[in-house]
């Protein structure tokens, strides 16, 4: 098993915002930053920053803090963000279709290069560069494509199915909009994103 397994899920969510924030540093050309600054502008514990890093080195250097250029590439590196991620999306909805304008204009590497839907007046529709295609054609086209990543974003009712033909084409990590459930194999990793669930969540706060 690969040892990146063993670590806590919260630790692994805050990787992405430690790499937004170098990024962020890196357009000031920031050469360098401290645990302190970091925990400071993210509103972290800079015992927790430190924690969190040395799990997977000794980034820092003592006095000066950690470089900045060098930090944000090893956790690219780490996060497997130092190469393209294709990403196939099923349910070219109202938040498919959202969805895809909006990876088309981020600069990232997971990229959705494949659109599926299975409702006829959706197929042939053109969202950028790609064309939604049907169903029938998703095993094939993730397998020809290599692709390991997948969205879901159709209605409740058909996420499980969906989520099982992307499993059989060979998907390794599901990201579900469908507010659902959904029963996958250990080896299959689902990230949930539940829009309303959310602002139920905020909504105690007030």
């Amino acid at each position: 098993m690969n040892k990146f397994h063993r670590i806590p899920d919260v630790v692994i969510r805050r990787l992405p915002v430690y790499l937004r924030y170098l990024k962020q540093l890196r357009v000031y050309d920031v050469d360098s930053v401290s645990s302190q600054q970091m925990g400071h502008d993210l509103y972290l514990n800079p015992a927790q920053i430190r924690k969190d890093l040395s799990i997977f080195g000794d980034f820092g250097v003592k006095g000066k803090g950690y470089p900045v250029a060098d930090l944000s590439e090893k956790l690219s590196r780490i996060l497997g963000l130092d190469k393209e991620i294709p990403i196939a999306l099923v349910g070219v909805g109202n938040l498919g279709a959202a969805l895809c304008r909006y990876n088309r204009y981020q600069e990232t590497t997971t990229k959705i290069v494949g659109l599926f839907d299975g409702h006829p007046s959706k197929i042939g529709q053109q969202h950028g560069p790609f064309q939604v295609q049907p169903m029938e054609e998703l095993v094939g086209f993730v397998q020809e494509q290599g692709i390991k990543m997948g969205i879901i974003a159709v209605p409740a009712a058909a996420a499980q199915t969906v989520c099982d033909t992307l499993v059989t084409a060979g998907i390794k990590a599901i990201l579900n909009f469908a507010p659902v459930l959904l029963k996958v194999p250990d080896a299959v990793r689902v990230q949930n994103s539940d829009f309303t669930a959310e602002l139920q969540t905020l909504a105690y706060y007030l």
